[in-house]
Order: structure tokens, then C-alpha cells, then sequence
């Protein structure tokens, strides 16, 4: 694990970061598939005595071309490098995404960006990576120049689960479907939302179960419903214990989500402060309750479910 990383918002880097090995992707999640591939390009830093490099783009190009989509992302780009400094990564290429770069020609983007500022040795990525105006760009193409610009090109094959890739895409399809254990199975971790606690309706006060509210902003929205959690405050190593609820509120007439954590054991004010929130078990989907009083009951036979998992 690096004790720091380098970042960057262009292709203007350090000497002694040029002639690396360079990760393109997204790499949203980094799940187990990611943590293959990072341990492959760990062994060609060792064998070549070279910096690893990973260049991402922000917004992720999905979300630029399809403004209708926001709630996409499993990880926050803070989350995401602090994950990468695990992985050994010494720099982190961060480029705007925008109208500008999308039209950028296929050519250009191996001749003046990967070779004129990187100058790369080892550029490593998936067999379906798509670059350049229009995703004219492929990975044949990078093959192509090879021999020209003297840098190799590794697509490592797709780690395989139960005889299915294991992908960004897969784990967000799990987490919509309320499938929290498959998608915590592949990345390797617990998913977990990290979002300033603002203040709100005190509606969960109001009926003895006061909460901690976070905008999930353009997280993955998973299945709406409530969850056996555990959360860490900024700064604090302390971890603690509680339940959430993700989800509209149906019962209150809300239509906006937004996570409520009720934390067990815990007095103080959150209001402003950075907590991190990591989803242990999926308990049960959203429902409307005809009267509080119901949703109170359903609320204490809930807990008990998540004060009762591991």
C-alpha cells in the first residue's frame, strides 16, 4: 500500500511519472475483478521497476452521454483513490470528461495524449475498451501502435464467478434488485454510500427513532428498503452499529430519496459531519404503512434483525 498518491486533472504529469504502466477505465467499485487486474499490473511494476499509473475520466462518460441517468455510481471518486492507494497506485490521471474531449479523434488520443504526455510502457485494458469521438476507437486499434509508439498493450481476461463476469454493471443490477450479498461477494467488500449529514424533517425523532440524513446524491440507487448497517463518522475510528432505511419515505408522502440511519447506542449531533455508511444486510424493501403507528412496530421488529447481524 503507497502512503500517498499523486493526482492529476490532465495529461501534464511529472518526468518521473511518464514511461509508467497506465490502468484505463472507470473503474467504479473496484471489485474483485478490478483487484485481479491491479495485482497483474503490480507484477509487471515489480518485474520492470515501474510507477503504476491509472487514468479515469469525470464525469464517467456514461453519465455525460445520458444526462438522464444519475443515481449510477456504486463508488464516489474519494472512495475510488482511496481504494487505489491499497492497490499500490502511484498517480491518478483524473480528466474532464466534457463536450470538448468527447470529440477528440481516436488517433489524437494515442498520438497527443497517450504517447506525446504519458509516453506509457505497459497500457493495460479491457477487451471492450471504446475510445474517441464516437467510440471510433478499439483496442485493435491501440494494438496497431504498438511497434510505432513502443508501448505493449495487456486486456487481461474478465474474472469469472459462478460462470458470470464480474462487472460494475453486474453489481449494480444486484443492489437494484435488493441482492446486497451478491454484490458485497463481488466487491470483495461491503458497498457503502460516505455523504455529509444534513438536516432534516426529524420525522424518524418525531416517531423515537432519531436518524442521520444523507443525500445519496449520484449513487447507485439500490432497492429501496431498509437495512442492517454499520457507519463510521470522518475522522473517528470509532465504528458504530445501527439501521437505515433507503429509500421515498412512502408513508410520510416523500418522494425524494434519501438515506436515514438510526445509529444504536449513539448520542450527539451529526449536522454537517462526514459519515460513511456501509450496507452489512439487506432486511426488507420499502413499503407504505397505513398509520405511523404501524410503521413503529415494523421499525422495533427491524431492529432486532440488524442488532442481530454480524
Amino acid at each position: 500500500m503507497v502512503k500517498s498518491i499523486n493526482l492529476y486533472k490532465s495529461f501534464n504529469i511529472k518526468p518521473n511519472h511518464k514511461s509508467s504502466i497506465i490502468l484505463i477505465g472507470n473503474f467504479d467499485g473496484l471489485h474483485l475483478g478490478h483487484r485481479k487486474l491491479f495485482s497483474l499490473a503490480n507484477n509487471y511494476k515489480k518485474k520492470y521497476s515501474l510507477n503504476l499509473g491509472v487514468l479515469n475520466f469525470e464525469p464517467m462518460p456514461k453519465m455525460f452521454f445520458n444526462k438522464n441517468i444519475k443515481n449510477f455510481r456504486i463508488s464516489s471518486q474519494r472512495q475510488k483513490i482511496n481504494l487505489l492507494k491499497k492497490f499500490n497506485v502511484n498517480f491518478v490521471i483524473t480528466k474532464k470528461f466534457n463536450k470538448e474531449f468527447s470529440k477528440t479523434k481516436s488517433i489524437d488520443f494515442i498520438e497527443k495524449m497517450l504517447k506525446k504526455k504519458l509516453n506509457p510502457k505497459f497500457i493495460f485494458v479491457s477487451n471492450n475498451f471504446k475510445f474517441g469521438n464516437k467510440r471510433e476507437g478499439d483496442v485493435k486499434q491501440l494494438i496497431r501502435f504498438e511497434k510505432k509508439y513502443n508501448y505493449k498493450i495487456i486486456k487481461p481476461k474478465p474474472l469469472l464467478i459462478q460462470k458470470k463476469i464480474v462487472s460494475s454493471s453486474l453489481i449494480r443490477t444486484y443492489l437494484n434488485r435488493g441482492k446486497l450479498y451478491q454484490a458485497n461477494k463481488l466487491l470483495g467488500r461491503c458497498w457503502s454510500i460516505e455523504g455529509k449529514v444534513q438536516k432534516g424533517k426529524q420525522l424518524g425523532k418525531k416517531i423515537g427513532f432519531p436518524t442521520a440524513n444523507i443525500d445519496i446524491k449520484n449513487y447507485v440507487l439500490a432497492c429501496p428498503g431498509v437495512y442492517a448497517v454499520k457507519a463510521k463518522i470522518k475522522n473517528n475510528l470509532k465504528i458504530i452499529r445501527g439501521i437505515a432505511n433507503l429509500g421515498y419515505r412512502p408513508t410520510f408522502n416523500e418522494k425524494k430519496i434519501l438515506l436515514e440511519v438510526h445509529l444504536f447506542n449513539f448520542s450527539g449531533n451529526l449536522y454537517n459531519k462526514d459519515l460513511t455508511v456501509e450496507f452489512l444486510k439487506f432486511i426488507r424493501k420499502e413499503k407504505k404503512f397505513k398509520n405511523v403507528n404501524q410503521l413503529r412496530k415494523q421499525i422495533k421488529i427491524d431492529l432486532q434483525v440488524a442488532k442481530k447481524t454480524k
